[in-house]
Parts: structure tokens; sequence; C-alpha cells
């Protein structure tokens, strides 16, 4: 990152949330100081002028020495004993009015964020909990809150949220958004802001493992997307921290989780309602529980899920066969043809390839190599340049992408590569955990648990595995394509498909 951007995202994070800066008489002039960088024609390339304008830097040399020299007295002619250094350690942080009508003004006739029956009436619910914050003077006098939301695939969990955001901002409530999958908020902050790029809103977004040392009550809502897919510790070798969900909870005044039990999709995802009601009788908290009933994910097919739940093994149901006019579900014997469809239908950038984690990631160190290879078919992950807004890349259509970067996001058409870690049997779904990549960190250490506690495990990999599977094949609104490596799995397939 260039340090005049640094600067002056600093800059900008404390007019944003310091009302020491944004509502008394502070002006901030930010600018870099790079005392031992020599001018090599990089760093104050023509490139990086736009930054370079808002924060300039001053590099080694006596020349910018007497430059930065002049830049402090032209804009701080007198000392004031600490007094400005004071006012900002102190100062309340919560969100300016700048913010907030920015950040409404985003909002406002986008409509891919308007809410619509059992979402609004959510919405209007989490709204008055905010309102009862807002009102007291203690959150004593208010108690705290817990609200958790129960919703399926394509229920609009995450539009609620990104609405929730907006007004609680727009009331000057300290909130943030919070997903333990960088995906989400990556993809939902670009959405809303119409920009790919970092911005001023970064700051509301953030992981979950952000709370281990907050103070209690520092924020007056934390909305938590995706809750199922909280851990117990954070950090890279997840060691940090006593349980994500307790720390969210303890760090805020009201908290709202969206979640979707049904979609954890590693060993290590704890977030269930369960963990929450618990850790919110500890504190003391009142929970609320709402549910998201009606899916718009899948054309509205609830009776596409359940077929697809019925026919992976997951729930029986009495969906045992798909018709064509129920939903657009087709198999692939070739994943060149499948893939070839699924460019067909990106008129308008919604249509990708996804697969679950059965090939290396080769590509992370060769570049030019390919990961999946699948006779003819040779494609690379998605995670090689866009990362986590793959889905939004236009280039990312010629890649594959994994259930990680896919959570939670929908697509109008999405063709599903299935590996070799679920095959059919006589009719019988089978797990096979050896045939995922050992990159793979969903199911990290699962020998050693199934050593441990064999039945509990066993039954959780079959989840696991089964789960990932609805986790890629519902992120299509319209259609969804099928190809799987071994023929028999497709055989089973098409035979729970009528004309």
């Amino acid at each position: 990152m260039h340090p005049s951007y640094q600067a002056w995202s600093y800059a900008v994070l404390l007019e944003d949330f310091n009302e020491a800066v944004h509502a008394g008489d502070i002006t901030l002039h930010p600018c870099a100081y790079l005392h031992n960088y020599l001018d090599d024609g990089n760093i104050t390339n023509a490139f990086y002028a736009k930054h370079l304008e808002r924060a300039p830097v001053f590099l080694k040399g006596e020349q910018d020495r007497r430059a930065l020299r002049e830049f402090i007295k032209r804009h701080v002619k007198k000392g004031d004993a600490g007094q400005t250094i004071f006012e900002l350690h102190n100062g309340r942080i919560r969100p300016s009015k700048e913010l907030a009508d920015s950040l409404v003004g985003l909002l406002r006739g986008n409509r891919e964020f308007v809410l619509i029956d059992e979402q609004k009436e959510v919405f209007e619910t989490a709204l008055q909990l905010a309102r009862d914050i807002r009102a007291a003077d203690h959150v004593d006098d208010v108690g705290h809150q817990v609200m958790i939301v129960e919703g399926g695939p394509g229920t609009g969990k995450s539009v609620v949220a990104i609405n929730l955001l907006v007004r609680m901002i727009e009331m000057q409530l300290l909130a943030k958004y919070i997903s333990k999958n960088a995906a989400p908020r990556e993809v939902y902050k670009a959405k809303l802001t119409g920009s790919i790029t970092q911005t001023r809103f970064s700051a509301l977004f953030g992981g979950s493992g952000a709370f281990v040392d907050s103070p209690a009550d520092q924020f007056d809502v934390l909305i938590v997307d995706e809750a199922h897919r909280l851990r117990e510790k954070g950090g890279l070798y997840g060691n940090v921290g006593e349980h994500q969900v307790k720390e969210i909870i303890f760090a805020s005044k009201a908290s709202v989780f969206f979640i979707d039990e049904s979609q954890q999709v590693t060993i290590d995802d704890v977030g269930s309602k369960e963990v929450i009601k618990r850790f919110a009788l500890e504190k003391g908290a009142e929970v609320i529980e709402c549910e998201l009933p009606s899916q718009f994910r899948c054309n509205g097919s609830d009776g596409y899920i359940a077929w697809l739940d019925d026919v992976l093994g997951i729930r029986e149901t009495a969906n045992k066969t798909l018709a064509k006019h129920e939903f657009e579900f087709e198999v692939f014997d070739d994943p060149i043809a499948l893939h070839d469809a699924i460019v067909q239908r990106n008129s308008n950038n919604k249509a990708r390839v996804v697969a679950g984690y059965c090939w290396p990631w080769t590509s992370k160190k060769s570049p030019s190599a390919y990961d999946i290879r699948i006779g003819d078919y040779k494609r690379r992950w998605n995670l090689t340049d866009d990362g986590s807004l793959w889905i939004m890349k236009p280039n990312s259509i010629a890649e594959v992408g994994c259930i990680h970067t896919c959570q939670g996001l929908e697509l109008e058409h999405v063709g599903v590569i299935l590996g070799p870690d679920l095959v059919v049997r006589d009719g019988l779904v089978i797990t096979r955990p050896e045939k995922r990549a050992s990159q793979d960190r969903t199911i990290f250490g699962w020998k050693k648990r199934l050593k441990q506690n064999p039945d509990q495990t066993a039954r959780q990999l079959d989840l696991i595995i089964q789960e990932h599977v609805p986790n890629t094949d519902d992120r299509g609104m319209r259609g969804c394509y099928v190809f799987s490596e071994d023929q028999e799995t497709r055989a089973y397939l098409r035979g729970r498909l009528i004309s």
C-alpha cells in the first residue's frame, strides 16, 4: 500500500469516526515522511498522483526535510501543550453525519438492496433495538440484546444486514458488519459503494476474530452475517481468543446474528443458535428470534432445495424427482461443455463455475500452472488473482471458484464440478474425505478426530461434504449445471430428473 494512501486513510478514519474531529474544530492534513528512502522515481511516480495530492510524501535528503518543515509550519501555527492530542485520544467513537449521508446516498436507488416482505419485518425488529440503545443514557437502562435471524439459502440475510448497517450508521450508532469469510464482506462492500477498490467505508466491514481484546460494550451494534461460520478461536493458527460468539456478544450492546445452520462448511464452524443463546444468557442479554422463510434464490423453488437435500442424502424429503419446469438443472458428461455453457450464460457477468476443494492449489506458487485437470479440461482456481472479489471480476469467468469464495453470494447460473470426494454407489451417496486436496482446511485434522470420536466425526464429515454440494448448487438463481468425474454419479443424478 502506498504510504500516502495509508496516511490519508488514517485521516479519513479519524474524520469519519472520531467525534473530536468531525464535531470539533480539528482539521487534519495527512502526509508521509519516509526519512530513509532515496527518491528512485517509484514512490513519486505519476501513477500515484491522486494519493500524493491527498497526502504529500517527503523522502530522504535536505530538500525534502525543508519541504516537510514548511508543510508543518503552514498547518501548525503554534503549540497547544498537547490539548489537541488529548482531545483526539479521548474523543468518542461515533460515525460522522457526512459518513452517514454518503452511505445512505449509496444505498438509495440500489435495487440489489431493496427489502421486501419478511425482510422488512426483520429489519424493523432489529431497528427497534437500535432505537432503544440510542434513547438510553446507559446500556443498563435498556439491557443487552441478542437477535438471531434464521434463514435458508437466498432468503436475503445479507441484504437485510447491509440495510441495517447503513441505517444504524445514519442513526450515528457505532455499528459494524462482520463475517468470518472475507468474500461476503468484500463483495457487499463493493456492491454498496460501486467500487472494487479500497474505500473510506472499509472500517465498517470486519472479520469475526477482531474482538478478542475489545472492551465490553465498545460497539452499539455488531451485525454478523454467515454466523454459522464462526469459530471458537481465531488467528492464523486458530489459537487466539476464547470463543468468537462470546467475544462479539460481549463487545456490543446489541448483536444481530444471521444464521443458517445447514451451511456450516468446515469441522471448525461452531456458530449455532444453541451456542449464541448460551453466551447471550451468560451476559444476561435478552434473545429475540426471527425467521426469513421465503427464499429468492433458485427461482424461488423450495422444491429444488428439498430435492437437492433428498438426492444428496442430507435429509429425506417428499421431493424424489425434479421436473424441468421447476428449475433449470442439467447434468453434463464433459466439463468443457459445462464451462462453455456457463460462458454463454454470462451476458451480465452473473454466471460462474465452482467446485469442491479436491484439486491442489498449484497456481499459488506457479501462476502459469493449472489446478483442475480433467482430461482435456484445464483451469485455475479463482484465488490466483482476484481473491475474495472473483465473483465480480469479468475475467474470472475463465476460472473455477471454490466454496470459500462463493459462500453467501448469488449467481444467476452456476456450473458445479463434483470431485471424487462425493460419489454414488448403488443409489447411496458416499463421502470420501481422503479425496480432498491436502490444502483444504475445511476438514483439517479429520483423521485424528476420527480416531478420537469415530461416530460423531464420521457424521460431521458426511454432512460437511454433502452440504458443500448444495452450498454451491444453490448459488444459481435461474439454473445449475453439474458435472461429476464419476459416471455412476452422473447417471444417478439424471435418474432423479423428469421431463
